[in-house]
């Protein structure tokens, strides 16, 4: 487990928060659709130690930390714990202690349509839209309400098009882009409700 990654100045880095309790085939997809879409250099993948806006207390992090290790085998991609290090709860913190510790590196906020869709919820998620850029990814029936949620109809006229989305990373913040494409019908709700974890 990477406690502290390596970013090196000039990196542009993709930044996938969540619980991953337990990560998944959807996960692993949506990884790979960012590193391209939006020309990434590394994708880290930020194992939380829980999510103040779910109601149930996660597997242990080491436990998630390794299945995340066992299903994302890519070069550029790094599993870390570097929210618990860094003593962060909400995901604007985060971004704010990276932005400090990695000053000239440039990071770009994953996550799947169905997060933006109540992204509004989220602890200053104002402050997120205006400090780091945005990269939304496709997920199974959530389309059309993430692209009519508060957040996307607050910064309708910063939304980039899917085929500008190679620009994300370079264009300053506030900037968003809701991909679209093939995608994985599968969630950690479901797995977890089915008893199965890795």
């Amino acid at each position: 487990m990477v406690v502290h990654p390596l970013g090196v100045p000039g990196l542009t880095i993709g930044l996938l928060g969540g619980s991953f309790d337990p990560p998944h085939e959807g996960h692993v997809h949506i990884t790979k659709q960012a590193i391209k879409a939006f020309n990434l250099s590394k994708i880290w993948w930020l194992v939380s130690p829980g999510n103040p806006l779910k109601g149930w207390e996660p597997e242990k992090i080491s436990k998630r930390s390794k299945a995340c290790k066992k299903i994302m085998r890519h070069p550029a991609v790094t599993i870390t714990n570097i929210e618990s290090s860094l003593g962060s709860r909400f995901t604007a913190e985060t971004i704010y202690k990276l932005q400090l510790i990695y000053p000239q590196v440039r990071f770009v906020w994953l996550m799947g349509a169905d997060n933006l869709v109540n992204f509004h919820h989220w602890d200053k998620w104002n402050w997120i839209v205006k400090n780091v850029p945005i990269g939304v990814l496709a997920r199974p029936g959530e389309q059309i309400k993430a692209g009519l949620s508060p957040t996307a109809t607050r910064y309708r006229r910063f939304r980039i098009r899917p085929d500008e989305a190679f620009k994300l990373s370079i264009l300053t913040p506030p900037v968003w882009t809701l991909l679209i494409g093939p995608m994985r019908n599968v969630s950690s709700t479901d797995l977890r409700a089915k008893g199965f974890w890795p």
